[in-house]
């Protein structure tokens, strides 16, 4: 039904197709490598025996999109990346351009757009709902993907002839950086919560780098606390999904992919979804090991919940959630969002998100590691190990400072110290002991978790 053809160094996905005339003509779909022609044309071939193929022809912007979310975006996204990027679409891309001809778009005219985006009011939204907000550069930024990869498409389908927002020049955008809890704050913050749910939830996140949805998604049956693992100090969590609230559209229109499991709706006209759904990347899936203090947190908490379902039998709805309600009904992120901003304002202290937690975990397990960055990556689930090296970039050029350091104290004093030889140690007779307080000198933040370590245990 259809066949792949190399052009150049291009490869074309070539099948017949009858136009508005009832006229049968061949299509020619464009691809940079064989691999992803072979894939669209298992698509299109596939399409054709249901019956559901739609042979691509749009004139204008709007019906671009609409081709391009129910082609690509249909195969390639997740729920929670449907939401979003069809929120961006039908709130600031179709209204404005929508009615745009293909052949009428050019550079210029899409750089017009982006400056014209800054002084559109944005949707409210849970990040700024009440506020008189603008779209932000950073919005701008996601647009510019979501239309950069639709118009690559357009190409491909011989739409267009060229990508009109390849040299589009983007509003400037300011990179925030992350504030995060040092570990004398964190283990404070601990010690002033007496909100059981949260202070689990924090030491959770800190230990084992957990994401918010990866943390309320986490079942008994992946967990493994029992005295045997925790006096071999291979008591661990394995994370394999994540709880996250989802639109019926996006359920819909994605036919259910990657959702594990579907909640009861409490209310029957929601238009929204809870979910446990596959994580977010493949190297989300992940053994991630407890220490012993955590362990023991979660074995009173599984005790805990045994009492409740005791107390209340039938009426308590066991989903083997680790966090849940008194009742068992799925526990959402907001819940400890706004316990630890109430604990925050309550004990003054400085302000962060949850998920900041996780950043304040990835930084001391650097530290920890001397930079061992496959080991980190191992348990935050970073899709690679590059987005480790740059997120935490700061982390590593401390520790090349700490080896400027050790070459001075190997390689330059001793040349100095040489007329003194007689008195000057020879390599390998310095103590461990003496290595690492000057390993502890160079690094304040290990020196604070080792203090901070040493007056919990007293």
């Amino acid at each position: 039904m259809a066949s792949i053809v190399k052009r150049k160094n291009k490869w074309a996905v070539v099948y017949a197709v009858t136009d508005e005339n009832g006229i049968k003509r061949q299509k020619w779909e464009t691809f940079g490598s064989n691999a992803d022609a072979k894939k669209r044309k298992a698509q299109i071939e596939h399409e054709m025996s249901e019956g559901t193929f739609i042979v691509p022809s749009a004139t204008t912007i709007h019906d671009l999109l609409n081709e391009y979310v129910s082609v690509y975006g249909i195969s390639k996204w997740a729920a929670s990346t449907y939401d979003s990027k069809r929120g961006l679409i039908d709130n600031y891309i179709i209204p404005i351009v929508g009615d745009v001809r293909l052949d009428e778009v050019n550079t210029r005219m899409m750089n017009l757009y982006y400056q014209k985006l800054l002084k559109v009011k944005a949707r409210d939204n849970h990040h700024n709902r009440g506020k008189e907000t603008f779209v932000s550069p950073r919005t701008v930024k996601e647009i510019h993907k979501i239309l950069c990869c639709a118009f690559n498409q357009a190409v491909k389908w011989e739409l267009m002839s060229r990508n009109p927002v390849m040299n589009c020049t983007l509003p400037a955008t300011q990179e925030k950086v992350r504030e995060i809890w040092d570990v004398e704050t964190l283990l404070r913050a601990t010690e002033l919560c007496e909100d059981e749910i949260l202070a689990l939830a924090i030491n959770l996140a800190f230990c084992c780098s957990l994401r918010m949805g990866e943390l309320v998604g986490l079942t008994w049956d992946c967990v493994d606390i029992s005295e045997e693992a925790i006096a071999e100090n291979r008591a661990y969590i394995f994370v394999n999904k994540e709880l996250q609230r989802i639109t019926k559209e996006a359920y819909t229109a994605l036919d259910g992919k990657g959702v594990l499991y579907t909640f009861p709706a409490i209310m029957a006209n929601n238009r929204t979804m809870l979910v446990l759904k596959t994580p977010k990347t493949k190297t989300s899936t992940r053994k991630v090991f407890l220490p012993k203090t955590v362990a023991e947190m979660l074995i009173k908490r599984k005790q805990q919940l045994e009492e409740y379902k005791d107390l209340l039998g039938s009426e308590f709805t066991d989903y083997n959630l680790v966090f849940c309600s008194e009742a068992g009904r799925p526990m959402e992120g907001n819940r400890i969002n706004t316990a630890m901003a109430e604990l925050i304002e309550k004990h003054g202290l400085p302000k962060v998100c949850f998920h900041s937690i996780r950043h304040t975990s990835t930084t001391y397990k650097l530290k920890l590691t001397g930079g061992d960055i496959k080991a980190v990556q191992g348990d935050t689930g970073h899709n690679t190990a590059q987005m480790v090296t740059e997120r935490y970039a700061h982390i590593l050029d401390d520790d090349r400072r700490v080896n400027a350091v050790r070459f001075e104290q190997a390689f330059y004093e001793k040349k100095e110290a040489e007329p003194a030889a007689a008195s000057t140690p020879q390599d390998g007779e310095v103590s461990d002991k003496e290595e690492l307080l000057e390993l502890l000198s160079q690094s304040p933040e290990m020196l604070a978790l080792l203090r901070s370590m040493i007056a919990k245990k007293q």
